[in-house]
């Protein structure tokens, strides 16, 4: 069944207390506060019939992987403004002082995009290397404390896999021990199944900068937004999505 948010699934348990209702929890840090709050919930509500299969990922890490491997033509990051308004434009300090990459904060609007590129062409030109943001109204620095102490509380970082990256050191989630009893994993045995990457799938290299989506021999052919093969076809966000729509 689908449901809108997590708080949709603890009402779920709620009305059919007959029934066990496992709530598939995805996203990164903008979604994971949600589900931390419905797990809560559902301890508070002694509800035994609500778990979370979670499958959280952490986007520090992602990026860290992204550039650790030095195998790759990553110039700058436009920070994505949904997770930096939980993390905070500080979070990206990091990346900066280990990597010298510029980091730049911008929400999903057009103008702020272009924005952010500006930001990141003037840092580029000056060799320079900083974080910066064009989403002030929505990104403070320390961004959302309850936000992420809320997070902490619930789960603890854990290595994941990533499609097109593989498995990166801290990368996901999983649910604390002292929340075992609504963690579906752990209550239902569920074991994480390898999986390979499509053949001919180049996600990994797109996303690591080493070539333009249009020279995977799968894009617009085998892998459009209709039959998507990988990851970066898959979402609206993803770069072969917007690189098959606005190229044409």
């Amino acid at each position: 069944r689908v449901v809108l948010s997590s708080d949709d699934a603890v009402a779920l348990a709620q009305k059919h207390p007959e029934k066990t209702v496992v709530f598939i929890a995805v996203g990164f840090e903008t979604t994971t506060p949600a589900t931390a709050v419905a797990i809560r919930q559902a301890q508070e509500l002694g509800l035994k019939n609500f778990t979370v299969l979670c499958g959280h990922k952490r986007v520090l890490p992602a990026m860290h992987a992204l550039l650790s491997g030095r195998n790759d033509k990553i110039d700058a990051f436009l920070c994505p403004g949904h997770v930096s308004v939980i993390l905070g434009s500080s979070a990206y300090d990091g990346v900066v002082k280990q990597f010298h990459r510029p980091c730049v904060v911008a929400g999903f609007e057009a103008e702020q995009i272009l924005l952010g590129l500006a930001k990141i062409c003037r840092q580029i030109a000056d060799k320079k290397a900083a974080v910066d943001s064009v989403y002030t109204l929505a990104v403070r620095p320390e961004g959302n404390p309850v936000a992420v102490r809320m997070i902490d509380q619930v789960f603890v970082p854990c290595d994941g896999p990533w499609r097109g990256l593989g498995c990166i050191p801290a990368g996901a989630l999983r649910i604390r021990d002292e929340y075992a009893d609504f963690d579906a994993q752990k209550r239902f045995g569920i074991q994480q199944i390898p999986t390979e990457e499509p053949g001919g799938c180049q996600c990994g290299k797109v996303l690591c900068g080493l070539i333009e989506p249009s020279q995977c021999g799968l894009f617009g052919i085998k892998c459009t937004p209709d039959h998507p093969v990988g990851p970066c076809m898959v979402s609206t966000e993803g770069a072969c999505a917007a690189w098959y729509k606005y190229q044409r």
